[in-house]
């Protein structure tokens, strides 16, 4: 941390930077409680490796790839890695794709959903509202992932054109 500290000082950014000003607004207090939400969505297989930025995968099962939270730079540095498909939650509606990956959109409320109806490939917010149980989604969460790694289904990015550029590098420092 310590190291990280120095990283951000240097480019005149600190720690509050992550989570973003859209996370704040959409409710996260702070990048732990946006670390904890990752870490709830991740499910309960246990983490078999963890990756730097850009280091391939080594191992079948939960892998932690430890990237940047810009969303840009993570998913490329997750392509990197070998991901052939994303999963991306969103709580505010990034409008996000990549060319090489599907990226299946997944939005955390009903109200996001329904603003970004043609965007979200899947309403999670159904937990919330009591609509559906954390079950069912996830299994409708699974079929959508085998339907667009076969090819069977197109993710909203994709049937949208969103491609968004490759980001290996960003000026300032990255939270």
């Amino acid at each position: 941390m310590d190291w990280y500290d120095r990283y951000l000082a240097a480019g005149g950014a600190d720690r509050s930077a992550n989570p973003a000003p859209g996370n704040k607004r959409g409710g996260l207090a702070n990048v732990v409680e946006k670390a904890l939400g990752s870490i709830a969505k991740s499910g309960t297989s246990p983490i078999v490796d963890v990756l730097g930025p850009g280091e391939r995968v080594r191992r079948k099962g939960l892998v932690f790839a430890a990237t940047p939270a810009s969303d840009f730079v993570c998913g490329t540095l997750q392509l990197a890695a070998g991901m052939n498909l994303q999963v991306f939650t969103t709580g505010r509606g990034t409008p996000y794709g990549l060319a090489m990956a599907p990226v299946v959109k997944v939005s955390s409320s009903r109200a996001l959903s329904d603003r970004w109806h043609d965007l979200i490939d899947l309403d999670a917010g159904r937990i919330a509202t009591g609509e559906a149980t954390t079950a069912e989604v996830g299994w409708e969460l699974f079929r959508l992932i085998l339907e667009a790694a076969g090819g069977r289904k197109q993710a909203a990015a994709d049937r949208l054109g969103l491609r968004n550029d490759l980001v290996l590098f960003n000026p300032g420092p990255v939270t």
